[in-house]
């Protein structure tokens, strides 16, 4: 049944049905789901995958041509959209691959695209209602995947043991599960919900975070933990009154102040204690070895998502001096800074902290409209870009996510728009016309 304005907390009635399966179906792809197993075990990139991308694009130009007048609303948003594509082409001209560049900026604009267009178009608990439905799709194809096809669900050599779903990684299954149990969460206290909506987002909670501690990604779960944190914190504020707000927010800030006075004094300790190394994993060297590359380029980078190639030379140096074969960064603001330099660094930090002053300032209406997912997810997503490189990233769901937060928060949610319907002139004759004029939602 589609829902109302009002049971789902938003000024305007939820998309149709086949636009919410459109959108699941771009969010699944986004985190590469299934997909990439099957087509590309090694995770290369291969001709299929880039064949199969289109029919998403189509789907992506399609959802944004059905709302096209909205989408104009969202103008501050395609402005920053229009400034994060063109700093990521303008890096082709130095870059160490500018075929990979191009290729690369193309899927950044269209994902980028798709994420200005969900946020516009999925208000209020519309959005997180959508990522619930969708995250629990794939929560049962991964539980699937773990009982019956454990050589698919489950790592057999590195990590061994360690759950994985539908996913290459662990660590990419903990995400996608965050985010659905952050959006379950976030169904479960907003306002004027079904009893039905209540047991559906109680069963993908706990699915979701059940399947996020067969990875045991602690970084995942540093991120549930603080994303269902901030929701429960605006529901005690929403619930409580004044003095418990009050009451809420110095306890939130206390709390942060001894976690990081614990964490300065006894880091290695905590690390230890979560069966982590002090240099988190090798993780520390990594670092090390990029930033004597960024030396090298602070205001350019070696081109966007061009650094970690097979036949890259500086890549390679960053796996010689760490003796393995290094994928990726593990830190989006380092990996970053070597694909765009300084300058990327500092418009994504900038695009973030208008989001969040932007999602503060609407933090009365739709922010508890919503449940608290908008604050809830950027936290997540601030946390989870300081182990991953999730920054400025194509075809990646947490990118798209932020990108869509920042697009709701700087895009009015528009009025329901009502008119005044006409009484036939017949029943006025009969005297039952109205003695004041019929209001009806359109």
């Amino acid at each position: 049944m589609r829902a109302t304005a009002r049971d789902s907390g938003s000024s305007l009635p939820a998309p149709p049905l086949w636009e919410q399966v459109a959108a699941g179906f771009v969010i699944v792809m986004l985190t590469g789901a299934l997909i990439g197993p099957v087509f590309a075990p090694d995770q290369g990139e291969t001709p299929i995958l880039r064949l199969i991308w289109l029919p998403v694009y189509a789907i992506t130009l399609g959802l944004i041509l059905n709302r096209l007048g909205r989408m104009a609303s969202a103008w501050p948003a395609w402005i920053i959209l229009g400034l994060l594509t063109l700093l990521a082409l303008a890096s082709r001209y130095w870059s160490i691959d500018p075929a990979v560049t191009d290729r690369r900026v193309i899927a950044l604009f269209m994902s980028s695209a798709f994420a200005v267009y969900l946020g516009v178009a999925f208000t209020g608990a519309h959005l997180p209602r959508l990522l619930m439905h969708t995250g629990l799709v794939m929560a049962v194809g991964s539980l699937v995947m773990v009982l019956a096809f454990p050589a698919i669900g489950i790592h057999q050599d590195d990590n061994a043991g360690l759950w994985r779903g539908l996913w290459y990684e662990k660590n990419q299954m903990g995400i996608v599960m965050v985010a659905t149990a952050v959006a379950s969460a976030a169904v479960l206290t907003a306002p004027d919900r079904h009893e039905r909506t209540v047991w559906m987002a109680l069963l993908t909670l706990a699915l979701s975070i059940g399947l996020m501690l067969g990875t045991q990604s602690k970084t995942s779960l540093l991120c549930l933990m603080a994303g269902l944190g901030v929701i429960g914190g605006l529901w005690i504020m929403r619930r409580g009154g004044p003095v418990l707000s009050v009451v809420a927010v110095w306890g939130a800030v206390t709390a942060v102040g001894i976690a990081a006075w614990v964490w300065t004094d006894n880091s290695a300790l905590i690390l230890e204690l979560l069966g982590k190394d002090p240099t988190l994993t090798g993780r520390t060297d990594i670092w090390e070895s990029l930033m004597r590359r960024v030396a090298e380029r602070p205001w350019t980078g070696f081109g966007y998502s061009a650094f970690w190639g097979k036949e890259s030379v500086p890549a390679h140096y960053v796996r010689l001096e760490t003796g393995w074969l290094v994928p990726s960064a593990h830190n989006g603001w380092i990996d970053l800074l070597v694909q765009v330099g300084w300058p990327g660094a500092v418009l994504v930090g900038t695009v973030m902290a208008i989001t969040l002053f932007a999602l503060v300032v609407r933090l009365g209406g739709q922010g508890f409209r919503e449940g608290g997912f908008s604050l809830a997810y950027l936290l997540v997503f601030a946390l989870l870009s300081a182990s991953e490189s999730v920054l400025l990233s194509h075809a990646n769901l947490p990118w798209a996510l932020f990108l869509a937060l920042t697009a709701r928060a700087l895009t009015p949610d528009p009025m329901p728009r009502r008119h005044t319907a006409t009484v036939p002139l017949a029943r006025r004759r009969r005297g039952a016309y109205l003695t004041s004029p019929r209001i009806v939602p359109n």
